[in-house]
C-alpha cells in the first residue's frame, strides 16, 4: 500500500509539474492588466501559427471591463525619433469582449506619449490566424516601450510570431493619441454651431 501511495504521489507531482511548466509565463514576458488573476497565460505547444509553440491568454471568470495582458517593457533608447511597427499573428475563440495587439510609448516622467490597443479595430468572436499591426512614433523624450496582446472579457486568444521593428516615416500611424492643440479663441459658446 505504501508503494502504491508513493507512486500516486510521484505521478501527481509529475502531472502538476508538467501543467505548471506548460502554463507558465513565457521567458521575457509578464502578466498584467486590471485583473490578470482572472486569466491564464502561457505557452501552447498544440496551437501555433508557425514553429512549435505560441502564446495564449484564456479567461477564467472575469467581470465586466476586466482584462489581462501578456506583455513586455523595453527601453526606448534604441528607437528614439523612429517609427516603430509591432506586428504579429492572432487567433481567437469565443471572445465575448475584445482582444488585440497593443503598444504604448511612455515619456521620462511616466506620461503616455503614444498609444494604440486596436480598440477601434478589435478582434471579437472566433477567428483564424491573421496578421495585425500597430505603428507608432517614438518621440525623442521616450523612456519605455510597452507592448503585448490583451484579452478583455471572456474567451481565449492565441498569438505567435510577434515582431518589433523600425519602419519608414511614410508608413501611416495607427496611434489613438491625439495632439492637444488649444484653440486661440473660444468656440461655439452659444452651442449654435
Amino acid at each position: 500500500m505504501k508503494k502504491l501511495t508513493a507512486l500516486l504521489l510521484l505521478i501527481t507531482g509529475i502531472i502538476t509539474t508538467f501543467l505548471l511548466a506548460n502554463n507558465s509565463t513565457p521567458e521575457g514576458w509578464f502578466a498584467a492588466g486590471n485583473k490578470p488573476s482572472e486569466y491564464e497565460m502561457g505557452i501552447d505547444k498544440s496551437v501555433f501559427q508557425n514553429g512549435h509553440s505560441g502564446a495564449f491568454i484564456k479567461s477564467k471568470n472575469p467581470g465586466n471591463n476586466e482584462f489581462g495582458t501578456l506583455m513586455q517593457s523595453i527601453s526606448a533608447e534604441n528607437y528614439l525619433d523612429k517609427r516603430l511597427k509591432l506586428s504579429g499573428f492572432i487567433k481567437s475563440e469565443n471572445v465575448e469582449g475584445w482582444c488585440g495587439l497593443w503598444m504604448r510609448i511612455d515619456g521620462d516622467k511616466g506620461e503616455q506619449l503614444e498609444f494604440d490597443n486596436m480598440f477601434n479595430r478589435f478582434i471579437k468572436g472566433t477567428t483564424e490566424w491573421k496578421e495585425y499591426e500597430i505603428i507608432l512614433d517614438v518621440p525623442s523624450n521616450s523612456k519605455v516601450i510597452n507592448y503585448g496582446v490583451l484579452l478583455g472579457g471572456k474567451g481565449k486568444v492565441w498569438f505567435d510570431n510577434l515582431k518589433l521593428k523600425k519602419v519608414d516615416k511614410d508608413i501611416p500611424l495607427t496611434s489613438v493619441v491625439k495632439e492637444n492643440k488649444l484653440s486661440k479663441e473660444p468656440i461655439n459658446l452659444d452651442f449654435e454651431e
